[in-house]
C-alpha cells in the first residue's frame, strides 16, 4: 500500500501546473454549479442606517458593559465589544434570520444563550428554529432544540446552575401544536423537558423569577392566532402562572387580573422587592389595566386603565432597579409611572423613533438607560432627557424595492417596516461609499412599494401603510396625497397593508394601483378609474374558524392592527401586450385581463399550490406574450413550502416550476432576466434561488448575503444588476449578474472562460470627508461599498493550477484520507519544490493597439473568480520589496481588451481569447480635458520622468551609504594610510551632497526650517499628485515646472554617474587591491582556489 501510494505521488510530482485532470488522464468533468461555485458572484450590502430596525432584546455582558448582545426581530444578532463604536453580525450563517430573546451566563459571559423567531405576534413576524448556545461569545452557536417553537418569548438561566435554564415558548403563530409552552434543560441544553403546557394553541411568552429564589417561578401563557386578514390575540387560556418547585407543579395566579378572555400580559418582578409584581393584561372590552401585586402574585390590585397601544407588540414591563414602583412600558411613546401604576406619563422621545421593545439598565448608573425600538437603539445618560443615536446598524427591514433610470448611478427606493419609504444611490462617485446622508425619506409611516417615472426620475409615486399614496417631487421634497377615493354612496375601499402599484410599461403617465378593485390613471394619479369590481372571492374573514371556532366582535384585540381581508395584494401588466393584466388577491385567486380590465377571468386552482393561498406575487414575462408566473406564500397557515407556477396560455392552465427549492423557504418574489428567458431569480423567506433552466433546478445564492427574507427583486436592465429587498437587513445588490447567462458555456469551455466584460465608468473618485472611507469621522459612522472601482473580471478556471507543493500535499492528504499511508519525500523532490516558482495567473489589459497596459494578479485556484482593474497603468516607480504598488495614471477612454494568462517555468499561456470593453468617462469634471489622449501622454511622459528620478535618487542615497561604509573600511584596514584616501571620500561626499540638494532636498534651509526652491522630487511629486488625481489638462505651471525638473536631472544624473561610474569605482579598485575590507558596490573579491 505504502509503495503503490508513493510511486503515485512521485508520478503525479514530475510536472508543473497541468491541469488536475490531466495529471490523471481523466477526461474533464464540468463542475456542479451549486451554491458554493457561485459565491465569486458577491452581493453588496448597500444599507440604509438612517434609520435602523427592530431591535427585540438587548443582553449586556455584567462582566464587560461595553460588551452588548443585540437580538433584532429580522435581523440575525449582532455583537458589540465597544458599546456601539462598532458592529459584527455573529449569526448570520444559521437557519434562522428572526430573534427574540438573547441571555447571558451570569457565570461566565462567553456562555450565550439565543431563542430565535421574534417574541411579538404582529403581522409581519419572522419565525426561527429553536433555542441555539454559543460557548464562545457568539463566535459559533449551536441549536439545542425546540425546533418547532418558532417564537422564543424569553431565555431565563438559574444563576446557582448554568446548566438550568428555562425557555419560554409561545409556539407557532398560524397554527397549532409544535414545541410550545415552558420548556426546562438541567443539563445545558442536552435535553429539554415541558414543564408546563396549556394547550395546542397557547404558548407561554414570558418567564421570571424571584431574584432571592429562582425556584419561584412565574410565566405568562399567551392564546394567540393569525392567519391573512385575522388576529385573535388573546383567549380563555392566557393568564399567570406560579411554580414556587423550580417548574415542577404550578398554579394559575391569574385571579384578581381582569375576568374574561386574556390578551398577552406584560409581567415584572419587582429587583428592589421582589413580594412585588407588576401586570399590565390586555383584557376584552374596557378591562384592561395595570395591575400590581404586593404578595408574589397571590393577590392584584388594579391601579390605572394604563394599556399599551398593542399589547401583542409590546409585551413587556420594566421596573427601574434603582427606585422602587418606578416602572417603564415599552410602547409606541414609552411611558413611565413613579407611583406602582397609578399614573403614568409619557417619556421624552424628542429625535428618537417609536416604538420601543427593550430597555437595558445600568446597575451602577441610575440615569443610564439602553433602549431598543422599531428604529435601532439609543442611549440616554439623563434618564431621557436626551437621546444618543446608535447610527451604525443597518437593520432595515424592506418590504418592497423600487428603481429608476437615473444616470449614470440610478438609485434604490423602497418601503419599510415602520422607517418610511426612502430613496438612495446604488453606489456614489467618492472613496467613501454610500452614507447615510446620500439617503432621503419620500414619505412616512411603514413604507411600501415605490415606482418612479421611468423617463423623469424626480417623479416617484411612494406610500405608506393602507395606501398611503403621494406622488413625490425629488427636486422640491413636495409630497401631494393621490389616494383613489370611493365614489359617492359606494362602500369602502379595502386598502391592504402592502398594496400593489404600477406604472404601465407602455405609458409611464398610466398609473395602476388597487385596493379590492383595480384602478387606472392616465394623468399621473391625477384622477382615478376603477377597471374592475371586487376581484376577491368576497369572504367575511369573521365566519372563518380560529382555533377551532368562531370568535365574537368582543374578543380580545380581534382584527385590530392587521390587514382587511379580501383585498388585491399583487399586480402586473404584461411589457409586451398593452392592458393584458394579471390580478393575485390574498385569498388565493389570479385574475387575467386581456383589455385593460373591461372583462376578468377567474383562476384558483394551481397544481401544488393549497386553495386559498396567499398570491405574493404575479409576474408578465418578457419573452413570451402569454407567459406569466405567480409565487404563493402560504406561512400564515404554517405551511412554510414555496410555491411557484407559470402559465404559458395566460393562466388558463399552470405547471408547478417551484422544483428543488426546499421545503421551509416560503416564497415571496419572482423576477425573469430581460435578456435569458430561463434565468429567473426567487426571493424566499430565507434567502435569494436562481434558475437557469426556467424552474427545473434552483441553487441558493450566497455570496455575502446572510439569512434573511428576500420579500422584492427588481432588475437594473440597463446595468444588469439584480436588487434585493431584504426584510431586515435594508437592500442588497448583485452587480452585473450577467455572468449567469453563460454559466454552461463557461464550465464547458475548457481549462479556462472569460465572460463578457461590462463597460466601467473612468473618474477620479471624490473625497468630501478628506482620506478614505470614513475620513476623520470616527468608527461609528456607517458607509456602505461602492462596487469595486473600475473594470470587473469574471471569470473560470476549470481545474486551477498547483505548485509542485501544494500538489504533493492534497496528494498526501487524499491518501490518507483513503486510509493509506504514506512516506516522507525524497530529497530530488523536496529541491524540485523549493527551486519552483509557483505559477502565477493575471489577467491582462490591452489597449486598442494591443499595447499591454496592465497585468492585474488573479486567483488560480478552480472554480468561479471576480477580480477587478483600477483603469490605472502600473506605476512605474522601483518595486519594493515589501510589495505594494503605487498608482499609475489613468488610461484614457476607448477600446481595451483582456484575457486570462498563465505564467509557468517562465512562459506565458493565454488561457481565453481576449474580451473587449469599452473605457466610458464619467464626465462630471467641470473643466476636464479636452484631448485625454494627449493628458495621457502628458501624464505618462511624467510617469517616466518619475521613473528616473527615484531611480537617481535612490542611487545617490545608495551612493552616500556606500561612502560612509568606505569611511569605515578604509579605517580598519591595518597598515594602510587613511589620509589620502578619507580626503578622496570626503570630496565624494561634498559633490553627493550637491546633487541631493537639486535633486530631493535643501538640508541646509529645510532642517533650520526655513524655505528653500523646489527639488527635482519635489516638483515632480507635486505634478504627478495632481496629474494622478485629474482629468484637468496639465496647467502650464505644471508643464513648466516639468521643464524644469527635466533639465536639472538631466544634469544632476550625469553628475551622479561620473561620480559613481568613474571616480567611486576608481576609488574601489585601489582600494581593493590594497586589501581594504570589502564594501558593498565594490566587485566580488576573486580568490584563485
Amino acid at each position: 500500500m505504502r509503495l503503490r501510494t508513493t510511486m503515485a505521488l512521485a508520478a503525479a510530482l514530475c510536472t508543473t501546473a497541468v491541469p488536475l485532470h490531466a495529471q490523471s488522464g481523466a477526461a474533464p468533468t464540468p463542475p456542479a454549479i451549486t451554491t458554493g461555485f457561485l459565491s465569486a458572484l458577491e452581493l453588496r450590502g448597500i444599507g440604509p442606517a438612517l434609520m435602523s430596525g427592530r431591535i427585540a432584546d438587548i443582553a449586556v455582558d455584567p462582566a464587560n458593559r461595553s460588551v452588548w448582545y443585540v437580538a433584532t426581530s429580522s435581523s440575525n444578532v449582532w455583537k458589540t465589544v465597544n458599546r456601539g463604536t462598532t458592529w459584527t453580525p455573529i449569526f448570520d450563517a444559521y437557519p434562522s434570520y428572526s430573534t427574540g430573546a438573547i441571555s447571558i451566563d451570569p457565570t461566565d459571559s462567553n456562555i450565550i444563550w439565543l431563542g430565535t423567531g421574534e417574541n411579538t405576534s404582529q403581522r409581519s413576524v419572522g419565525w426561527g428554529d429553536g433555542v441555539y448556545k454559543s460557548l464562545d461569545g457568539g463566535r459559533s452557536w449551536t441549536n439545542t432544540g425546540l425546533r418547532t417553537s418558532e417564537h422564543i418569548g424569553r431565555i431565563l438561566i438559574d444563576p446557582r446552575d448554568p446548566d438550568v435554564v428555562y425557555a419560554a415558548a409561545m409556539g407557532g403563530l398560524w397554527a397549532p401544536g409544535g414545541d410550545r409552552g415552558l420548556f426546562k434543560t438541567t443539563d445545558g441544553g442536552d435535553t429539554w423537558t415541558p414543564v408546563l403546557e396549556i394547550s395546542e394553541h397557547t404558548g407561554i411568552a414570558d418567564v421570571h423569577f424571584d431574584p432571592r429564589d429562582p425556584d419561584v417561578l412565574y410565566a405568562v401563557a399567551f392564546q394567540r392566532r393569525r392567519h391573512v386578514g385575522i388576529l385573535v390575540a388573546g383567549g380563555p387560556e392566557s393568564g399567570v402562572w406560579k411554580s414556587t418547585d423550580g417548574g415542577e407543579t404550578w398554579r394559575d395566579i391569574t385571579a384578581g387580573l381582569p375576568s374574561g378572555d386574556l390578551g398577552r400580559i406584560a409581567l415584572a418582578v419587582s429587583p428592589i422587592d421582589p413580594d412585588v409584581l407588576y401586570a399590565n393584561p390586555a383584557a376584552t372590552e374596557d378591562r384592561s389595566g395595570f395591575y400590581r401585586s404586593p404578595d408574589r402574585g397571590e393577590t392584584w390590585v388594579r391601579m390605572s386603565d394604563y394599556i399599551v397601544v398593542d399589547p401583542q407588540y409590546y409585551g413587556e414591563l420594566y421596573p427601574d432597579p434603582h427606585r422602587m414602583d418606578r416602572v417603564y412600558t415599552v410602547d409606541v411613546f414609552m411611558h413611565v409611572t413613579d407611583d406602582g401604576g397609578r399614573t403614568f406619563e409619557r417619556v421624552n422621545s424628542r429625535f428618537k423613533h417609536v416604538d420601543k421593545h427593550a430597555i437595558v439598565f445600568d446597575p451602577h448608573d441610575p440615569d443610564y438607560m439602553l433602549v431598543g425600538t422599531d428604529g435601532g437603539i439609543y442611549e440616554t445618560f439623563d434618564r431621557t432627557r436626551t437621546w444618543r443615536y446608535v447610527p451604525n446598524l443597518p437593520l432595515t427591514q424592506f418590504y418592497r424595492v423600487g428603481i429608476d433610470n437615473k444616470s449614470p448611478f440610478y438609485t434604490v427606493y423602497g418601503g419599510t417596516q415602520d422607517n418610511s419609504s426612502v430613496g438612495g444611490p446604488s453606489r456614489t462617485d467618492n472613496v467613501h461609499g454610500i452614507r447615510s446622508s446620500d439617503w432621503f425619506i419620500t414619505h412616512g409611516g411603514d413604507g411600501f412599494e415605490v415606482q418612479v417615472d421611468p423617463e423623469d426620475p424626480n417623479i416617484v409615486y411612494t406610500q405608506s401603510q393602507y395606501a398611503g399614496i403621494v406622488r413625490y417631487d425629488r427636486a422640491s421634497g413636495e409630497e401631494l396625497d393621490i389616494q383613489p377615493q370611493p365614489e359617492a354612496g359606494e362602500g369602502a375601499l379595502r386598502w391592504h397593508w402592502d398594496s400593489p402599484l404600477l406604472i404601465s410599461p407602455h405609458d409611464s403617465r398610466r398609473i395602476w394601483f388597487a385596493a379590492q378593485k383595480l384602478f387606472r390613471s392616465d394623468d399621473r394619479a391625477e384622477t382615478w378609474t376603477a377597471v374592475s369590481g371586487d376581484l376577491s372571492r368576497g369572504l367575511d374573514r369573521n365566519q372563518r374558524p380560529v382555533m377551532g371556532r368562531i370568535w365574537p366582535p368582543e374578543a380580545v384585540w380581534k382584527n385590530v392592527f392587521t390587514s382587511p381581508f379580501g383585498t388585491i395584494v399583487a399586480f402586473d401588466e404584461s411589457p409586451l401586450v398593452e392592458g393584458l393584466l394579471y390580478v393575485g388577491t390574498d385569498d388565493g385567486l389570479v385574475q387575467v385581463s386581456g383589455d385593460g380590465g373591461g372583462e376578468w377571468r377567474r383562476e384558483e386552482v394551481f397544481p401544488g399550490v393549497p386553495p386559498m393561498a396567499y398570491v405574493a406575487d404575479v409576474m408578465a414575462s418578457r419573452h413570451e406574450p402569454d407567459r406569466v408566473y405567480a409565487v404563493f406564500n402560504n406561512h400564515k397557515e404554517g405551511d412554510f413550502r414555496p410555491y411557484v407556477v407559470r402559465s404559458d396560455d395566460r393562466g388558463a392552465s399552470w405547471t408547478n416550476v417551484t422544483g428543488d427549492v426546499p421545503d421551509g423557504q416560503s416564497s415571496w418574489t419572482l423576477v425573469e432576466d430581460h435578456v435569458d428567458p430561463d434565468l429567473l431569480f426567487l426571493g424566499t423567506e430565507f434567502g435569494l434561488f436562481v434558475t437557469r433552466d426556467g424552474g427545473g433546478s434552483w441553487v441558493r445564492l450566497r455570496g455575502g448575503l446572510p439569512t434573511i427574507a428576500v420579500r422584492d427583486l427588481e432588475i437594473q436592465r440597463r446595468e444588469d444588476d439584480l436588487v434585493l429587498a431584504t426584510f431586515g437587513r435594508g437592500f442588497y445588490i448583485l452587480d452585473d449578474y450577467s455572468p449567469l447567462r453563460a454559466m454552461e458555456e463557461a464550465v464547458a469551455a475548457g481549462e479556462a472562460y472569460l465572460f463578457e466584460v461590462k463597460d466601467p465608468w473612468a473618474y477620479i473618485p471624490a473625497r468630501p470627508l478628506g482620506g478614505q472611507e470614513k475620513g476623520t469621522l470616527g468608527d461609528d459612522f456607517f458607509t456602505a461599498p461602492n462596487p469595486p472601482f473600475g473594470a470587473v473580471f469574471t471569470y473560470h478556471l476549470r481545474d486551477g493550477y498547483e505548485s509542485l507543493k501544494e500538489r504533493r500535499q492534497r496528494l498526501e492528504r487524499e491518501a490518507l484520507a483513503r486510509g493509506e499511508d504514506i512516506t516522507y519525500p525524497d530529497r530530488a523532490t523536496l529541491t524540485a519544490e523549493d527551486m519552483e516558482r509557483p505559477p502565477e495567473v493575471f489577467v491582462v489589459v490591452s489597449d486598442g493597439a494591443g499595447e499591454v497596459v496592465r497585468r492585474v494578479p488573479a486567483p488560480r485556484r478552480a472554480g468561479l473568480h471576480r477580480i477587478a482593474w483600477d483603469l490605472r497603468y502600473a506605476s512605474l516607480e522601483p518595486p519594493s520589496p515589501g510589495g505594494g504598488e503605487a498608482d499609475g495614471p489613468m488610461v484614457a477612454p476607448g477600446e481595451y481588451s483582456a484575457r486570462v494568462v498563465l505564467v509557468s517555468d517562465g512562459e506565458y499561456r493565454d488561457l481565453t481569447a481576449p474580451r473587449s470593453f469599452t473605457v466610458k468617462p464619467l464626465g462630471t469634471a467641470t473643466l476636464a480635458a479636452a484631448d485625454r489622449d494627449a493628458l495621457l501622454a502628458f501624464q505618462r511622459e511624467v510617469a517616466l520622468l518619475q521613473r528616473a528620478a527615484i531611480a537617481t535618487d535612490r542611487a545617490a542615497r545608495e551612493t552616500s551609504e556606500r561612502l560612509a561604509l568606505l569611511r569605515r573600511a578604509v579605517r580598519a584596514a591595518p597598515g594602510l594610510d587613511a589620509a589620502p584616501y578619507e580626503a578622496r571620500i570626503t570630496t565624494f561626499e561634498d559633490r553627493l551632497f550637491e546633487i541631493g540638494r537639486v535633486l530631493s532636498r535643501d538640508r541646509t534651509a529645510l532642517d533650520r526650517a526655513e524655505f528653500a526652491p523646489p527639488s527635482v522630487m519635489q516638483r515632480i511629486s507635486r505634478i504627478v499628485g495632481a496629474q494622478f488625481r485629474s482629468t484637468a489638462a496639465p496647467t502650464t505651471t505644471q508643464r513648466d515646472s516639468y521643464a524644469v525638473a527635466s533639465g536639472q536631472l538631466a544634469e544632476m544624473s550625469e553628475m551622479l554617474r561620473a561620480l559613481v561610474e568613474e571616480d567611486l569605482a576608481a576609488l574601489g579598485a585601489e582600494l581593493e587591491a590594497v586589501g581594504v575590507p570589502w564594501t558593498p558596490g565594490r566587485p566580488i573579491p576573486r580568490w584563485p582556489g
